[in-house]
């Protein structure tokens, strides 16, 4: 493309990111970066009713935990600033007197008492009421007062709200990167407020004013603004202004794939639907988050994009380089991506594989108090053992307890399975050969414990399970001769008597 791509994420900050947004945020950065554009983050926060201090600093955090920070938005301007709507308020108010100027807007002096009045009569009837070419030359605005009782009025201070003159018998053309052609009756279109009588814009008026002033090429935003487009469409072709494209990505479903993913469905389900933990500044309730839960931030990044997307093969495992480079707004899908607690477990399971062992073990001695004191090298080895089998650092003490501490206890089931009448004098010589093993190492280990067992025709399993039990409590680990070797010849041999004076 030889324009300079340039897209936004526009979030309000009335409490903390759902991973619905975080998709969106996600997506509009692939784009940009792949179009080696600009991805900026706005802030719409004309509605201050609804403003929850800090939700900002939130979102912004939440996004550079990710890795898909900004490039344009506050802190960091790029130009087109400022990049909160609470900062730009002094805009909108000329944009709406010049729809009105060119008769694409008028004044509506209708009162709330007024309105509510004729929505009961429409309901009383069995309809709805729409504020537009039905009714708006019969009610309290500018296109049925004559001038001079307009100008009464505002002269007067009477409140008022700027209306959009929605067209009448009109079919509106609108296209749509991921939905395609769309056709618009504009008689079905209601006259929107775009300015209220507070003097601050509504969503629409700013939303499109910013756009263009910031050069947004692209609009790449959530299905629940596909019934705005219609309005927005109108608005640029108002203003004579030239569109971005627009794109409008799936929603996000329930596990049940019914329904939109809501916060009550991770609290039911026991799953985060926010990437950070949130504390409501309100109530004090706190919300779990991704980070916090465990889960690392490529493996959030890797399954957010799978919902809504595909790459069209069968790979499943992206890093953030890979993504921007095979991502494209036409393998965006225009139904609702089932959200599955158990694939994003999947992932993060994938990616525990590719992390750094000493980070692993820096963590898990951060996490688990009991090994506060522990050598960090060999809590790192430990890890390299067992997180084949982790989906998150806090399995790592399940995994590996036995490393750091004797088993207190043996599980009765695998007792049972593996204690034998002969099993005590198994263990003994084993106990014997591991004395006089004079190099104590994996390999010598396994050599001399299974040659024996070759020699004098044992089954493995009459030695092995038995073996395992002593060390671990349960029959799970990694290679029994790599836990000898970790724990040392002394704690080996202790085990095992311990295991036979305690089950024999």
């Amino acid at each position: 493309m030889s324009q300079n791509i340039r897209v936004r994420f526009a979030p309000s900050p009335t409490g903390p990111l759902h991973i619905g947004g975080v998709r969106t945020a996600l997506f509009n950065y692939l784009f940009a970066k792949q179009q080696k554009g600009t991805f900026v983050l706005r802030i719409e926060d004309t509605d201050q009713n609804r403003y929850v201090e800090g939700a900002e600093d939130y979102i912004i955090e939440a996004l550079n935990w990710c890795g898909i920070p900004f490039d344009e938005g506050p802190g960091k301007d790029g130009g087109f600033g400022p990049y909160r709507q609470s900062e730009r308020k002094h805009l909108y108010k000329q944009y709406a007197d010049e729809l009105v100027a060119k008769h694409k807007a008028y004044y509506a002096f209708d009162t709330s008492e007024e309105l509510d009045a004729l929505r009961k009569e429409r309901e009383a009837e069995g309809n709805t009421f729409i504020y537009n070419w039905h009714n708006r030359n019969r009610l309290n605005n500018s296109l049925a007062l004559s001038r001079e009782e307009v100008q009464s009025k505002i002269n007067n201070g009477d409140d008022y709200v700027i209306r959009f003159l929605s067209p009448q018998d009109q079919t509106l053309e609108l296209n749509d990167s991921i939905r395609g052609e769309m056709s618009i009756d504009t008689n079905v279109l209601d006259d929107k407020v775009l300015f209220k009588s507070d003097g601050m814009p509504t969503y629409h008026l700013a939303n499109i004013v910013d756009d263009h002033l910031m050069q947004i090429t692209h609009v790449i935003r959530g299905e629940e603004w596909l019934p705005s487009l219609a309005l927005h469409q109108q608005l640029y072709d108002a203003f004579e202004w030239t569109a971005p494209q627009f794109a409008h990505l799936p929603l996000i479903l329930k596990p049940t794939g019914k329904g939109k993913l809501s916060k009550r469905d991770g609290d039911k389900l026991g799953f985060p639907v926010f990437l950070l933990e949130w504390q409501d500044p309100r109530t004090q309730e706190i919300s779990k988050g991704y980070k916090e839960e465990g889960y690392f931030p490529e493996a959030v990044i890797n399954f957010l994009a799978f919902l809504g997307w595909n790459p069209g093969t069968e790979q499943e495992l992206f890093s953030l380089e890979q993504l921007v480079e095979h991502f494209d707004l036409e393998r965006v899908h225009k139904a609702g991506a089932r959200f599955d607690p158990d694939k994003t477990k999947w992932f993060n399971h994938h990616y525990m594989q590719d992390q750094n062992d000493e980070k692993l073990a820096q963590a898990f001695q951060n996490y688990q108090k009991e090994l506060s004191e522990i050598d960090i090298n060999y809590i790192t080895m430990v890890v390299g053992l067992i997180k084949e089998r982790a989906t998150f650092i806090s399995d790592f003490w399940k995994l590996s307890h036995y490393f750091f501490v004797a088993p207190a206890a043996y599980d009765e089931k695998a007792t049972k399975k593996a204690f034998k009448e002969d099993t005590a004098d198994i263990l003994e010589k084993v106990a014997d050969i591991i004395v006089h093993t004079k190099e104590f190492t994996v390999q010598n280990l396994q050599a001399k414990i299974k040659g024996w067992i070759t020699e004098n025709e044992i089954g493995f399993g009459k030695v092995m399970m038995p073996l395992r039990l002593s060390l671990v409590g349960e029959l799970q680990g990694p290679d029994v001769f790599e836990i000898m070797f970790m724990i040392g010849k002394n704690e080996s041999i202790n085990r095992i008597k311990k295991a036979i004076s305690e089950l024999s």
